[in-house]
């Protein structure tokens, strides 16, 4: 019965933490308005994180696991299943894709750790889509596959922050469109 009240209250926070992060960004989110939003006190949050920061952490966990439709990675996926699932995740998970646009755009402050898991993050998307690119097109040299993926995962993201910015953007036709772009040559 204690375990189940944890990992409830585990998800309180963590709800409380992607809303807090979505709304206010990091600077805006305190273990205080954590606690409130939660309906918490601080101590049983200090019985599961040690610090804003690993909640933090355990949120953007969330947002990058969200993104990817292959959590295994056997590398089997298309690169239309890489941006469709980029596309279900910007429309139907938005304090997450808030979370992930806001930190990605914030450059996570001073917090190397923050800035570390991005841009791992980021590379590793980068990658994903470059093997897709070039399962589909193995005639393409390597450097080509990595310069379309970076171009379609960067406007992929400038993309979600459009969203962010006006919720009635229709995500899927402009995301489809890159898809279209980077696997016939335009750019």
């Amino acid at each position: 019965m204690r375990y189940k009240a944890g990992l409830e209250t585990r998800d309180k926070i963590l709800e409380a933490t992607r809303s807090r992060v979505a709304a206010a960004g990091l600077d805006g989110t305190t273990i205080k308005a954590i606690c409130d939003e939660a309906g918490i006190l601080p101590g049983s949050f200090y019985n599961l994180f040690d610090s804003k920061e690993e909640a933090v952490l355990a949120v953007v966990r969330q947002a990058i696991d969200a993104v990817d439709p292959d959590p295994d990675h056997q590398g089997t996926d298309t690169l239309a299943e890489l941006v469709e699932a980029y596309i279900a995740f910007i429309t139907t998970q938005g304090d997450l894709a808030r979370v992930y646009i806001r930190l990605a755009l914030s450059g996570v402050g001073d917090n190397a750790e923050f800035k570390g898991r991005v841009m791992r993050h980021h590379q590793g998307r980068v990658s994903r889509f470059s093997s897709a690119i070039g399962r589909e097109h193995p005639e393409m040299a390597e450097a080509e596959t990595q310069r379309r993926a970076e171009t379609l995962v960067s406007a992929l993201n400038g993309i979600a922050l459009h969203r962010v910015m006006d919720p009635d953007f229709d995500v899927a036709v402009h995301a489809r469109g890159l898809l279209t772009d980077a696997l016939t040559g335009v750019s």
